[in-house]
């Protein structure tokens, strides 16, 4: 879904959403603000209007016409008006790869280069057991970091132990 409310609103979907206990996930990552003259580290939305919700389409609607700045996310070319939707098992990865760190690092499709993907990796242990996929390659960069990939949308970055890391 999207939210088109500005991202300094001081009632974004997601805590509607979340006063309403719909279960829901949005990639949050962590910026500093100055308020009051003091230097404040909060958690803010990575892409300000991106809400992934897990529900059916009858029980959102009388959400959507509630909030007036609440909208489904529609997908291109697969006829008209047809929700976006993304499969149960491929967010549940997705989400518990981003809960296992404090820092990930998230990339929308265009910003990942084919010289960023590095080997073929599987995850042995630890809180990432059982994971594939591919090392991220950058310059300078010490640790180790996984792509899990929602396909079309976003790629997180996540940071792995190098004890754990097996070569495909």
């Amino acid at each position: 879904m999207r939210d088109l409310k500005r991202p300094n609103a001081k009632l974004p979907a997601y805590k509607q959403l979340e006063a309403l206990e719909i279960i829901f996930f949005t990639p949050m990552r962590w910026r500093l603000t100055v308020r009051q003259g003091k230097r404040i580290r909060e958690e803010v939305p990575y892409m300000s209007d991106l809400l992934f919700v897990h529900d059916t389409q009858a029980d959102l609607d009388p959400i959507v016409e509630k909030i007036p700045t609440l909208q489904y996310r529609y997908q291109r070319g697969k006829g008209y008006r047809e929700p976006m939707v993304v499969p149960n098992a491929d967010m549940e990865r997705f989400i518990r790869a981003v809960n296992s760190t404090e820092t990930p690092q998230y990339y929308l499709p265009g910003e990942l280069t084919p010289a960023m993907y590095g080997r073929r990796i599987r995850i042995v242990g630890g809180g990432l057991d059982g994971y594939e996929g591919r090392l991220l390659t950058t310059r300078g960069s010490r640790t180790k970091r996984i792509l899990v990939e929602l396909p079309t949308w976003l790629t997180a970055a996540i940071e792995v132990n190098p004890e754990f890391i097996q070569v495909l």
